[in-house]
């Protein structure tokens, strides 16, 4: 046997005493013990010994500076901008040794280290310092305070938006190197814009010019954006681009690396995974790469010596954060361009109210094409009204005017065909065919609707209703008050049933189709890209856009046929868009014309009449009624605040998911706005705040939810 497989022998004569002798010994040994939490008489830091902390208390009545002791063994990792645990709660009454003890352990940022506290009282310790690496720095403070001011929330709130969640094994490996800057690009596609080819040389020889940029239909947005985040990186500045959603990163994504090559931005998307995102977050936080890409939380992104913040398609509703204080990515950018004196670049291929709000103040140019260009470039666009789906008899057997079947048969010859539907699903709304009374469910009332061919269910409880009757007539066939995307695509592939019939929606959106012949049923927003642009698009059901009673229900409809219509060839090369709807309505005119920029100068006008945001500032107030209304009571408003309300908030549907911002199931909800002119809104914001933290500090058990510029207002 080998000695690694040798029994240990029995211990001799006097063994036991031996053990017990090397026990007291080692029991008597000075070896150092873990220091408690507390840091009980631990020498502090010889200078600076007091840390200045942000504590992650997201309460407003909390939402201040704690100064902390430094122990010395936590001098040299305890530096401004890093991560800490510290003990919080504690009672002034739990002092031991001049340090105070007890609470629980809580994260926080280290902001500043002082030789001196503001508090006269003892401090607690540090208890660690969870990394040594800085990830807050005075800019990105600076910054997350004013959105935070901005917005009625608390600094803590907007820090744990600004700054990702830890990970170790990404923070331990290091980053590249930086590059050199690269060679100032070409215009290329730029130069169809009048003030195209005069931005980029701004930006390329370290201007900061702000620009709304109404992009021209087609792919070439992308590489557009690149060629504006190449010249910022030519000038040694770095860049940051905003978009919606991680397909259209990816494509910003691609035509940077074909446009600059490898290792020059970092892509920050949820769909990178914590790991790779958070390191790709630390190259940029060190310096190794100077432009992102990403989509909302990237708002933050603590680029270096930023020359260029630029936001594609803002009316899109996933820049509007749901988190508190619900900052939105073009509001947040605005204040980035204005605190670190840079460019800003909001693009689309529509234009919001807000947009046009921006050209109107002076505060940036207009970057549009001129009319040739714009119709070179657009499809051609025809309506279908009311007045004529009434007459035609393929649209009241089928839904689908003649027209549309005839445009579609058109443009299946030479690629595929675009169809838009509003309403996901098979049948979302159905009613009695004789009567056409709403069918309901039995059991809660709700409506009944078909998810598929030959099912039949509630759209609140889920249940089942095989043996549906109408109540007012007893007849048990139905009729589809609203169509969606899948009873669509079933339609089609009957009608063309040569021809492959693909979906994008919400459970399943394509990125990308062939350029042959094909239908491709999306849904607004999930329409993907097809190689060499759609020959034909149908935009169906324009009523159920426009009908919405939303203060952006045209506008938002607008944008959505505009992003559609897009992604078809341009009317030289046949591109044809057909639109269901009232021809007469302005959004509809808008689109024929292909003028969005004029619709939101209108808007806008109309708002600025009525008083309405962007206009005027405004804030959204929501609890229970008694709750609100002793909010409002108590809130020192500003003398020119209007109190518009209160109204009651639409409850949730029973069975659906609850929505950020909807009133629990079975509670009753009521929101107040509060409206102010321009030049109020911060003030408004301050006092809102200074009202929640005062209610929240005397222990208010009703929530009230404030919410600045909201999204919807009715």
């Amino acid at each position: 046997m080998s000695s690694d497989n040798k029994q240990p022998e029995e211990p001799a004569d006097g063994g036991p005493e031996q053990l017990a002798l090397i026990r007291e010994t080692v029991g008597r040994a000075k070896v150092p013990k873990a220091k408690p939490r507390t840091w009980r008489g631990a020498a502090l830091a010889k200078e600076l010994p007091v840390a200045r902390v942000m504590v992650n208390k997201g309460v407003l009545h909390l939402d201040q500076y704690f100064d902390y002791a430094v122990p010395e063994e936590l001098d040299a990792d305890a530096q401004p901008g890093v991560r800490v645990r510290v003990r919080f709660g504690a009672g002034a009454h739990r002092v031991r040794d001049g340090r105070r003890e007890g609470g629980g352990l809580i994260d926080g940022f280290l902001i500043e280290r002082r030789a001196e506290s503001d508090y006269a009282g003892a401090l607690a310790a540090l208890a660690y310092v969870v990394s040594p690496e800085p990830v807050l720095s005075p800019e990105m403070l600076a910054l997350a305070r004013a959105v935070a001011d901005r917005y009625a929330g608390s600094l803590a709130d907007v820090l744990q938006l600004a700054v990702p969640p830890r990970n170790g094994r990404a923070e331990a490996k290091p980053s590249p190197e930086p590059l050199s800057p690269p060679a100032a690009p070409e215009a290329a596609t730029w130069r169809r814009y009048g003030r195209g080819v005069a931005f980029l040389e701004a930006l390329a020889s370290g201007g900061a010019p702000r620009a709304v940029w109404t992009a021209l239909p087609g792919p070439q947005w992308s590489d557009e954006l690149a060629r504006a985040v190449a010249a910022t990186l030519a000038s040694g500045r770095g860049a940051l681009v905003v978009v919606p959603d991680g397909r259209r990163a990816a494509r910003v994504d691609a035509a940077l690396t074909a446009l600059l090559g490898e290792g020059r931005h970092a892509v920050l998307t949820a769909e990178s995974g914590p790991e790779k995102r958070y390191r790709q977050w630390l190259a940029v936080r060190r310096g190794s790469v100077r432009a992102v890409v990403g989509t909302r939380a990237a708002m933050f992104a603590p680029v270096q010596d930023l020359g260029l913040v630029a936001i594609w398609d803002d009316g899109d509703s996933s820049h509007s954060d749901e988190n508190a204080p619900f900052p939105h990515v073009r509001e947040v950018l605005e204040l980035r361009a204005a605190h670190d004196s840079c460019g800003f670049l909001l693009g689309s291929t529509s234009c919001t109210v807000e947009a046009a709000q921006l050209v109107a103040s002076g505060w940036a140019l207009p970057l549009i094409a001129d009319r040739e260009q714009v119709r070179s470039a657009t499809p051609l666009v025809r309506t279908v009204g009311d007045g004529e789906l009434a007459r035609d008899e393929a649209a009241r057997a089928a839904r689908l005017p003649s027209l549309a079947w005839q445009t579609v048969r058109a443009g299946l010859k030479s690629g595929p065909v675009l169809v838009q539907v509003p309403r996901r699903g098979y049948v979302p709304r159905l009613a009695c065919e004789r009567c056409r009374t709403p069918a309901r469910c039995r059991h809660c009332s709700g409506p009944l609707e078909a998810p598929g061919a030959g099912d039949l269910t509630c759209g609140w409880c889920g249940r089942g209703a095989p043996h549906w009757h109408c109540v007012a007539c007893g007849s048990t066939k139905l009729r589809a008050q609203i169509v969606g995307a899948r009873r669509t695509a079933e339609e089609l592939g009957r009608a063309f049933p040569a021809v492959q019939v693909r979906t994008s929606g919400r459970d399943h959106v394509l990125d990308t189709v062939p350029g042959r012949p094909a239908l491709v049923v999306s849904t607004p927003g999930a329409e993907p890209v097809a190689d060499g642009g759609y020959a034909a698009a149908l935009l169906l059901d324009g009523w159920a856009m426009l009908g919405r009673p939303d203060l952006r229900a045209g506008e938002d409809a607008l944008r959505r046929w505009i992003d559609a219509a897009s992604l078809v060839r341009g009317q030289g090369e046949g591109g044809t868009v057909v639109i269901v709807a009232e021809p007469t309505l302005r959004p509809v005119q808008a689109l024929v014309r292909w003028d969005p920029v004029g619709h939101a100068q209108r808007e806008l006008a109309e708002r600025a009449e009525l008083g309405f945001p962007p206009v005027s500032r405004m804030a959204a107030v929501t609890g229970k009624a008694e709750a609100i209304a002793a909010f409002v009571a108590t809130a020192a408003l500003p003398d020119d605040a209007e109190v518009l309300g209160p109204v009651p908030v639409p409850a949730a549907d029973p069975g659906r998911p609850r929505r950020p911002g909807d009133p629990p199931v079975g509670e009753v909800w009521e929101r107040v706005l509060l409206r102010v002119p321009p030049g109020s809104g911060a003030a408004l914001a301050a006092a809102l705040k200074t009202a929640q933290a005062a209610r929240m500090a005397r222990g208010g058990s009703e929530p009230v939810r404030i919410r600045i510029d909201p999204p919807d207002i009715g």
